[in-house]
């Protein structure tokens, strides 16, 4: 973007929001979100494909007239985008139409590809984050990417960035709807590997990225609620042995360093005291024990947020849907949600 006049405040960046897999329904909510808030049009600028973002607004303005897609070649050309069109940056190459519902690597591609677009953005600093829609993490494996979902690739592309190893920058998925939020301890693994992966060293580190990601977005003291791994928190060792050896070691350790942390607490009702008010995020063990949760609660408004990475980086708490890709059905809340998560982290960070 041209440099400010002496005395004018310098111009916002703008967030950059993935187009998702082609074949599911992320084009469609990304055109549909756009039309219910048409004030995003110039924070927002989409890296996707020109074809199918405008196939997107046709499908989503039936009976309306439809949204215009314009082609910008970086983000630096969003100012000068017609008011009430969606600024589109060529971000991949399709030789073809996707066909809606299916799995392709041609899709997975495409999808990769708008993501390592969208990253290198924000990890430049010519965007202020970047919102992802959905993408499918076989079409994603298909295409030889070797990183199973966007949580891990934007972590190596940071990694990469900042020229360290992928296990020196740490990263963790929150789930959020309202009322509740949840961090998870492990990510996209095995159940088999996820009970592997609750030691004392990664349950600690997940409540210090936690702690770290409330404190930047102004929760000076985040009271965290540390889930434990086996029924009743184990009941004192007679249901297991890894809450009192493995996780009471970690909330230790963190409330020594002043961190308002307690637990491990008994996971079939700490997501309820959470939502009644009594904690203001749970630190859950793997996957399902804090997703469960918070899609039961909130799937149409929930959002995803990835703790850790040198950017924000937020996105809507759902998938592909290809059963219903190219209807014009999908709801855009939970992609305004994530939008919206964005926006806010972003003026904080």
């Amino acid at each position: 973007m041209s440099a400010p006049l002496p005395g004018q405040p310098a111009p916002i960046k703008p967030i950059v929001l993935t187009m998702g897999d082609p074949a599911g329904i992320g084009p469609e909510i990304i055109a549909k979100a756009l039309r219910e808030r048409p004030e995003l049009l110039g924070q927002i600028v989409v890296a996707g494909d020109v074809f199918t973002l405008s196939r997107a607004t046709r499908l989503v303005g039936a009976g309306l007239p439809p949204l215009m897609v314009a082609e910008i070649a970086d983000l630096a050309d969003l100012a000068a985008v017609p008011p009430g069109c969606v600024a589109v940056v060529q971000a991949c190459r399709l030789a073809r139409p996707v066909t809606f519902g299916h799995i392709s690597a041609h899709a997975g591609r495409a999808a990769a590809d708008c993501i390592e677009w969208a990253a290198a953005a924000a990890l430049e600093g010519r965007a202020r984050a970047v919102v992802t829609a959905p993408i499918h993490k076989e079409a994603l494996a298909a295409a030889g990417v070797e990183h199973p979902g966007h949580t891990e690739l934007l972590q190596a592309l940071s990694a990469a960035h900042l020229g360290v190893a992928v296990s020196a920058l740490p990263v963790r998925m929150m789930l959020s709807c309202p009322g509740l939020s949840t961090v998870l301890v492990s990510i996209h693994v095995s159940l088999r590997q996820a009970l592997d992966a609750v030691t004392t060293e990664q349950v600690l580190q997940t409540i210090r990225i936690t702690h770290a990601h409330f404190q930047r977005i102004g929760l000076a003291r985040p009271r965290i609620a540390v889930a434990g791994l086996n029924p009743h928190a184990g009941e004192g060792g007679l249901f297991g042995l890894e809450d009192r050896d493995v996780i009471a070691p970690a909330v230790g350790r963190a409330r020594a360093d002043g961190l308002d942390v307690s637990g491990p607490h008994a996971p079939d009702t700490v997501f309820m005291r959470a939502r009644q008010g009594s904690f203001d995020v749970v630190v859950a063990m793997y996957h399902d024990q804090g997703l469960i949760p918070v899609k039961l609660l909130g799937l149409d408004d929930g959002v995803n947020t990835t703790l850790g990475l040198p950017f924000v980086r937020t996105s809507p708490d759902h998938g592909t849907a290809f059963d219903i890709a190219g209807t014009g059905r999908a709801s855009a809340r939970s992609l305004l949600a994530a939008i919206d998560a964005a926006l806010g982290a972003a003026v904080t960070s």
